[in-house]
């Protein structure tokens, strides 16, 4: 089976052409294998390239523990990619079926090969039965949960992406806890917690201004991740929500910036970010 090793901003992804070659017997099982650092090709998971009756390709996207999830921002600035600069489909705007819809792409292309990815992600989930969670409001802004944790404490607002993300927003008491103690302990403590049914992304976030900041993710069946792309725009929405930030905002992550937008002409989020190919191989499948 030939694949193809690509990130955005560090969330790495082993991609798989299933539009030219059959499809995994087991993508759960392959996803785990091939996510092993040490054992494996090495990613954040698996992500299948197939073909659409709907779009120019559908996007399959598994977590490194196997389980299937709706969406992944980063991954589909990858598949855009891969679609465009392997002969998919050469045209200047894709649209890419997942898990959540057909989402449309605009790519930016140097010298035959894209280099940037703009993603209409769609209109955020706003009621909390469809995000899902337990937790009250249509969204939940700034509510309180409680975990097993030395501080035990957080504020989260949440929002669905087409997969679902808890963004709470950290000052400076919780910052001396460590930066990456925070997010691998209260991460899958958050992930795990009994108000969110299907699991749910974490992400941590410091406001510098209102028209940027730094966030950290814990990602449902990943762990601690580079980046998340649908996280991001979950930031964006949440910054909004909570009167903390703007329509536009900045992002940090630790493996790169991303550019959002939450438009008021057509309530969708806009996510811009770089998607790179690292190496292609072939995995056994005998």
């Amino acid at each position: 089976m030939q694949f193809t090793k690509m990130h955005g901003i560090g969330n790495d992804y082993v991609y798989v052409d299933c539009v030219r070659q059959k499809p995994p017997a087991d993508p759960a099982a392959l996803s785990r294998a091939v996510s092993d650092r040490h054992f494996g090709i090495g990613s954040d998971g698996l992500i299948l390239i197939c073909p659409s009756e709907r779009a120019d390709a559908r996007m399959r996207m598994f977590n490194a523990d196997g389980s299937e999830s709706e969406m992944c921002g980063n991954g589909l600035r990858c598949v855009s990619k891969f679609v465009h600069d392997h002969g998919i489909a050469t045209k200047p705007r894709l649209a890419i079926e997942t898990g959540r819809g057909v989402l449309t792409v605009d790519l930016e292309v140097k010298a035959g090969k894209v280099a940037r990815v703009r993603v209409n992600m769609g209109e955020p989930i706003l009621e909390s039965a469809k995000i899902p969670t337990t937790l009250p409001g249509d969204p939940p802004v700034n509510v309180p949960i409680t975990f097993d944790h030395p501080k035990g404490r957080l504020e989260v607002t949440c929002v669905s992406m087409g997969n679902p993300h808890a963004v709470a927003y950290i000052d400076d008491e919780w910052l001396h806890v460590g930066e990456q103690d925070l997010v691998a302990t209260v991460g899958p403590k958050i992930e795990h917690h009994e108000a969110f049914p299907r699991r749910i992304n974490a992400h941590f976030v410091k406001v510098h201004t209102p028209s940027e900041v730094t966030m950290r993710t814990w990602e449902r069946g990943s762990g601690i991740t580079l980046a998340c792309g649908t996280g991001a725009c979950a930031v964006c929405v949440a910054g909004v929500l909570t009167g903390r930030t703007g329509r536009k905002l900045l992002a940090h992550l630790p493996g790169g910036d991303l550019e959002l937008e939450w438009s008021e002409a057509d309530n969708c989020v806009y996510m811009t970010g770089p998607a790179t190919e690292v190496f292609t191989g072939e995995w056994p499948t005998a």
